[in-house]
């Protein structure tokens, strides 16, 4: 039923499925000069016990330059020297050519959906509905055992829908000059500093949704009406359609190494932020710390807001909260807002559930921005991430680096 009123193209592989397929690997790529290196990647790691298969989606935009198309033309031919060598009944990889895509949708989320849809189509053949579908970047490695632990942690946990993938960026080597590295540690500080500083606020859906390190149930996708086609932060979009109705995890048993590298091709990202670092004379700025705190204050509440059903009562609620809260919440009705969540439940934990749903990841960033334009300026991201984890409790030193303070966060996250 997905695949008749949601997709875009009728079925592009005419090869079979193997009857043991379990995981499929959808890699979009534009402009890509070296996309065999990841799929080879992919090849070498230890094999799981079921079959798998890699769809690549080479694509381009009706206003993409003759360099990029004459780049994706490549890369297919690339693609179709390499995989004869490389395909036995355990490992294949089909190439998806979809040239001259519409400009008013042609970008990575488009590109992830065709070929998502398309591992629908390739599970659903086999009649496995519960089969991984699993988004990789045409920049990215990954550790040995990816494959492995990918298909082991969808079997650890049945119950889980969709998951997110640890990852971990190069901060040194060769392959970049040294601001390169330099800007990819600010930035991935950044995003452990804001996951973690929403967890010790309380927040209870914070998650990191990286596009490279993610997977999904294919039943499930279809259930959730598939990938967006957002030019950028489809990965965002995605994954909150999952995460706040549970069934969500965190795979932190092997890695994925995105690249590090500039690019100025979306609104945002890695590797909008990289490319901006190396220009910037500041390095990055992180969201203040009193965002979080203020946060926090207000989620601690919650669980009172129950019991409160008086628009009077709610009106003193709102003007007890720190400034920042509570404009934030005047801005967006939050008296009617509350007013609905009890009328559609019945004990503290609906409401609170509910009130998550409302008050969501998409909300909650809204609120922070809020909070950054007109109370806590932004600090230095090590400024801010030194504090979190002094709230955590984690040894650190004084005057910490970027690169020591990362090293902390990403063990508290690689398990």
């Amino acid at each position: 039923m997905y695949l008749e009123k949601h997709a875009l193209y009728p079925p592009q592989i005419r090869e079979l499925a193997r009857k043991d397929l379990g995981i499929v690997l959808v890699i979009p790529c534009h402009d890509e000069p070296d996309v065999v290196s990841s799929v080879q990647v992919l090849r070498d790691c230890e094999p799981p016990e079921c079959a798998v298969e890699v769809i690549v989606v080479v694509n381009d935009s009706e206003l993409s330059l003759p360099k990029i198309k004459q780049q994706n033309k490549l890369t297919i031919r690339q693609l179709n020297e390499w995989i004869p060598q490389n395909t036995d009944d355990k490992f294949r990889c089909f190439v998806l050519d979809h040239p001259n895509m519409p400009k008013k949708h042609a970008g990575v989320g488009l590109a992830r959906k065709i070929g998502m849809d398309e591992a629908v189509r390739r599970l659903e053949q086999v009649e496995h509905p519960k089969g991984v579908i699993v988004c990789f970047d045409a920049d990215s490695s990954c550790d040995s055992n990816y494959l492995q632990e990918i298909e082991r942690h969808f079997q650890r946990y049945p119950d889980t829908e969709a998951c997110s993938i640890y990852f971990e960026h190069p901060t040194s080597g060769e392959a970049y000059p040294p601001e390169v590295y330099e800007a990819i540690v600010d930035y991935e500080l950044y995003l452990r500093y804001y996951v973690h500083a929403l967890r010790w606020a309380g927040f209870p859906h914070a998650y990191q949704t990286i596009g490279s390190s993610m997977a999904v149930r294919a039943d499930a996708y279809q259930r959730q009406g598939g990938m967006n086609r957002r030019k950028a932060g489809e990965d965002f979009y995605f994954l909150h359609k999952f995460i706040p109705h549970g069934h969500f995890t965190e795979l932190s048993s092997t890695r994925v190494i995105p690249s590090p590298r500039p690019s100025h091709r979306v609104p945002f990202g890695t590797g909008k932020a990289v490319g901006d670092l190396i220009q910037s004379e500041h390095g990055y700025l992180a969201y203040h710390p009193n965002v979080f705190v203020d946060l926090q204050f207000f989620i601690k509440k919650i669980n009172t807001l129950y019991e409160i059903k008086n628009e009077l009562d709610i009106a003193r609620f709102v003007e007890d909260l720190p400034d920042s809260i509570h404009t934030f919440l005047v801005q967006n009705n939050f008296q009617k807002k509350v007013k609905e969540i009890h009328a559609h439940t019945s004990n503290p934990r609906t409401f609170r559930q509910r009130f998550f749903q409302w008050f969501n990841a998409f909300l909650v960033l809204k609120y922070v921005h809020h909070a950054r334009d007109a109370y806590y300026t932004s600090v230095p991201i090590c400024e801010a991430a030194a504090w979190l984890l002094g709230r955590l409790n984690m040894d650190i030193e004084a005057e910490s680096e970027a690169i020591n303070l990362l090293s902390v966060f990403r063990r508290m996250d690689f398990k």
